[in-house]
This record gives structure tokens, C-alpha cells and sequence, in this order.
């Protein structure tokens, strides 16, 4: 039987696993409450690099040593850095994950930052950030962050600029590493093969030299969504178009409530938009809506990837979509989206590494670990009319925020899509020559 074991340091640690009986591995892993958004106006791009230099050399180890000692035992590691956290993460046999905790341990408590690493790695991710403005789905995402969240953290890309990367020091990255990554924002979790008591030894030993309080007070500005439009006509195949709204905090009354709703408009081919828009007029190649949670605020959106001259049809469609949910959905589509849910949760129990970032993620975000019957009963609260309530508040009472890449001269004004938007009214949907 799977079980969830919390204990908390008398440093400020928390250590979390789930031992699960029927493997061989464990999935183990450190995430700390702090990404992106907790960099100040002039370190944007400092938490990536931060994550990336972590592996480049320690006190105790070189960058090829810290690899190949992991390979050796036939395990990996791996880091990843989103807008509110970062994560460094491992995956072993159970009988090697001493090993695996002292170079996790060493990596976040003993890097060494050496000028020459720092050189490199800065020339490294100016190549990520050039693959990524290559990249036109990834583009349009970064623009409708930006112009959601205008001239806020939340809303700038992860990676930061040429500019800002390039120009931070060795003494940069310590600074934001001490203000961040401190014992309260920080939760290490395994799950697998783990011995709760035994890696909680592990952990209290090797970590012991985290420091507890932040040698500056963390920064974390309060959201406020601007949503406006960013349009970027390039000589491409396909147009990626990106329409959303405000949408909720992981702790707001609707968030589960906009899970679903996004799950019925565009969660899977069954849904509404994969249907309409994809399948019966043949619009676009691909569709789909989707519902981000932050700590204080959320964002509702619709993605569509479709040839320019479908703009003219695909836009008024995918608005009367909208519309729509605003006014009816049927029962049975909520019990779709229901069971597409809990068998995502089932499905994540038989990953160990799946299990270990859902735990730490709650842990971050509730404080402690959530059973699935719980996330289930909530919901199980969501009705007809809640979800139609929501779709109304969501779509017509809150700007939209348009991101848009590609051939666009089809794409209508923004002002037409505001105007369908604020008007309940069915609007015809227009044809394309």
C-alpha cells in the first residue's frame, strides 16, 4: 500500500515521501518556491542561469564528475525552472539513493560558480534563447505572458534576455541564491522505493548547511492582469494563435471549476473546440484551451496553430465556442471531464517521478499532500451551473489578451474580437475567400 510520510527538520526542511512497494527505483528531487518571478527587475533570466551552474562544478566535484557519477550507477539528473519554482531531480535504484542525495545536496549547498563555467554556459543558453524566438509556438506563448501580465516578472520569460544574461556575475547569482533558497521554501521529496525514516536521515545530514533565513527579504510583487494584444507578421506556413483571459489562483473558489471548463472546451478530441473547429470545418491542425493556476492570479487561454487565410473563420468560431459554454453544457460533459481527470491521478500514481512533482507541488502550494479521494470530492461539487456562471465571468467580464505569429493580414482587429466578445449576442460566422 502507497503512503505519504511528511516530516519537517528542526532546520525548517520538509522532507516528503511515498513508498511505493512494487518498484526497484525512487524518483527524488529538491523544489524550491522560487522561479522566475522572484527575480528583481534586473535579474531577469538570473533563476535559469542559477539552475543551469548548479551542475557546472562544486567544491567536491567537477561538471563531468557530478555527470558520470550518476551515469555510473545508471541513474540521471536533471533541473527545470518555471515562473513560481525550481526543481533539481533525480531518478536511481533504490540501493544508490545516498548517492543521489549527496550530489543534490552538493550541487545546491557547495556550487563553486567558477568565472570560466560561467562563461560557457552564459553562450549556452543565448543558443536556448535563439532556439526558442526560432520556435513560433513558443513565441507566442512568451508574448501573451507579456502583454497578459504587462511589465510584471510573472509575465517575462524564463530564460531572459541576451542582454540580462550575459551581464550577471558569479556575486549576482549567489545573492539571489541566498535570498531564495533558504529552508522554508524549500521541500525535498521522494517517492518509490524510500525508506521514510532512513532517507530522512540522509537528507538532515547532507543538508544541513542550508541556510534558514534569506540574506534579503524574497521578492514577489502581487500580479495584475493587463491582457491587450501582441501581433508579430512573419513570413511563416502557419499562423499560432493564442486568445485568453483572467483565470484563477490555485486557491480560489473556481480554480477546479476552470479546470474543467478548459477540459470540456478544448481537453481532448471529444471536446468542443477539437470537434467544431478541427474536425467538422477542418479550420486548424491543431486546438485546444488550456488553464494555468499561479499563486495569486491564473490564466485562461485558447491556442490554435491554422494556415492565415482560415483566420477569417477560425477566430468568430472559436469566440461563438466560447459563447456557448456561457449558456448551456450537458452533464455528461462534465462527467467526461471528471474521468479524464482522475485517470491522469491513477495514471501519475504509476510514475514515481510523476508522483514525487505532484507531491511537492501541493506541499508548496497547500502545505501538505492532497489524497486523490480529496481532489476528487471537489470535484465532484462543480455543476452545470457553476461552470456556465464561470464561462460568463471569464469570457465577457475580463479583458482578453491576443498573442499572435505568422501570416496575420487576415486576422481581424482586435477591436471586432473585443466587440464579439462584450456582446452575447450570436455572431455570424464569417467565411473565408
Amino acid at each position: 500500500m502507497m503512503k505519504v510520510e511528511c516530516t519537517r527538520l528542526p532546520s525548517g526542511l520538509t522532507v516528503v515521501t511515498e513508498h511505493m512497494p512494487h518498484l526497484e527505483s525512487v524518483a527524488l528531487g529538491v523544489w524550491i518556491k522560487s522561479g522566475s518571478r522572484n527575480e528583481t527587475l534586473g535579474e531577469h533570466g538570473i533563476a535559469h542561469l542559477l539552475e543551469h551552474m548548479a551542475f557546472k562544478g562544486t567544491a567536491r566535484r567537477t561538471a563531468r564528475q557530478i555527470a558520470e557519477e550518476i551515469e555510473n550507477v545508471g541513474g540521471e539528473v536533471n533541473a527545470a525552472t518555471s515562473t513560481e519554482t525550481t526543481s533539481y531531480y533525480a531518478r536511481v535504484l533504490k540501493d544508490h539513493v545516498p548517492l543521489a542525495v549527496d550530489i543534490l545536496a552538493d550541487i545546491l549547498t557547495e556550487s563553486s560558480f567558477d568565472e570560466e563555467e560561467l562563461r560557457r554556459e552564459k553562450h549556452v543558453i543565448l543558443q536556448e534563447i535563439g532556439a526558442a524566438d526560432d520556435t513560433p509556438d513558443d513565441v507566442v506563448f512568451d508574448r501573451f505572458a507579456e502583454t497578459a501580465y504587462r511589465n510584471q516578472t510573472v509575465g517575462r520569460p524564463i530564460l531572459g534576455t541576451p542582454d540580462t544574461v550575459m551581464s550577471f556575475s558569479a556575486d549576482q547569482i549567489r545573492h539571489y541564491l541566498g535570498r531564495n533558497y533558504t529552508t522554508d521554501r524549500m521541500f525535498v521529496v521522494a517517492a518509490g522505493a524510500v525508506e521514510h525514516e532512513s532517507f530522512v536521515r540522509q537528507v538532515e545530514e547532507r543538508f544541513s548547511s542550508l541556510p534558514r533565513t534569506p540574506i534579503a527579504t524574497p521578492v514577489l510583487e502581487t500580479a495584475l492582469y493587463t491582457g491587450g494584444e501582441s501581433r508579430e507578421t512573419r513570413d511563416l506556413m502557419d499562423a499560432q494563435v493564442l486568445l485568453g483571459f483572467e483565470g484563477k489562483a490555485y486557491h480560489a473558489r473556481d480554480f477546479y471549476c476552470s479546470q474543467i471548463l478548459a477540459n470540456i472546451l478544448g481537453g481532448g478530441m471529444s471536446s468542443r473546440l477539437f470537434q467544431e473547429v478541427r474536425e467538422h470545418r477542418g479550420l486548424c491542425y491543431s486546438v485546444y484551451a488550456f488553464h494555468w493556476g499561479f499563486s495569486d492570479t491564473g490564466i485562461f487561454g485558447v491556442h490554435a496553430a491554422t494556415g492565415g487565410e482560415n483566420l477569417p473563420e477560425l477566430m468568430p468560431v472559436i469566440v461563438d465556442e466560447l459563447r456557448k459554454s456561457s449558456m448551456n453544457i450537458e452533464q455528461q460533459e462534465i462527467e467526461r471531464a471528471r474521468a479524464q481527470i482522475r485517470a491522469q491521478l491513477l495514471m501519475g500514481q504509476e510514475s514515481p517521478a510523476a508522483r514525487a512533482g505532484q507531491i511537492a507541488r501541493q506541499m508548496m502550494l497547500y502545505g501538505r499532500p492532497i489524497p486523490n479521494e480529496e481532489l476528487m470530492e471537489r470535484l465532484s461539487g462543480i455543476t452545470i451551473e457553476r461552470l456556465t456562471d464561470l464561462a460568463g465571468r471569464l469570457f465577457f467580464d475580463t479583458t482578453p489578451t491576443l498573442s499572435a505569429i505568422g501570416p496575420l493580414e487576415q486576422l481581424a482587429p482586435m477591436g471586432d474580437i473585443l466587440s464579439s466578445l462584450t456582446s452575447k449576442a450570436a455572431v455570424p460566422h464569417a467565411v473565408a475567400s
